[in-house]
């Protein structure tokens, strides 16, 4: 296995397999409600808000990937549109699932030479340091959202 199929297929564990820490994203997501999604719970951001801000540098990050511009700007990571109904919450885990989707198979499909070079113009390191920095920014999320998710769940309030 190449050094960008192992990460490629962390990534994928982490969005929907699990891996040897057991939890992941979609696992963490099934069941949860669009009302349990938008639930504030101790001034902390909500499950979506947060499911929102993965997917907006998951999907930043694609875009390059895709040979497209960097256009993510970390004051807007944040900025989601309202979620008003299920489906709006459907929505926008289909979104995330499909730019998971899409970040991993670039990734697997990434020459290994590539990892070393610098993403655009070397400002923002190289791509082995953004795919893992994805990675990372996931799973700390990740385990955000399994901790609000208890909290909403057991019904304890702000």
């Amino acid at each position: 296995m190449t050094q960008t199929e192992l990460l490629a297929k962390h990534f994928r564990d982490l969005y929907y397999d699990g891996d040897w820490t057991a939890p992941n994203l979609k696992d963490q997501l099934e069941g949860v409600t669009w009302q349990q999604a938008t639930t504030q719970v101790h001034g902390l951001n909500t499950i979506a808000k947060l499911v929102f801000h993965i997917n907006y540098y998951v999907a930043g990050i694609r875009q390059v990937l895709e040979g497209g511009p960097l256009v993510i700007r970390d004051k807007y990571s944040y900025d989601m549109p309202p979620i008003n109904s299920q489906e709006d919450w459907e929505k926008l885990l289909a979104q995330v699932w499909e730019d998971g989707k899409v970040f991993a198979d670039l990734v697997a499909q990434m020459p290994e030479e590539q990892l070393k070079e610098n993403v655009l113009d070397g400002k923002y390191g190289n791509y082995l340091q953004n795919v893992l920095g994805i990675i990372q920014h996931c799973f700390y999320h990740l385990g955000q959202v399994a901790l609000i998710k208890k909290i909403v769940q057991e019904g304890k309030d702000q």
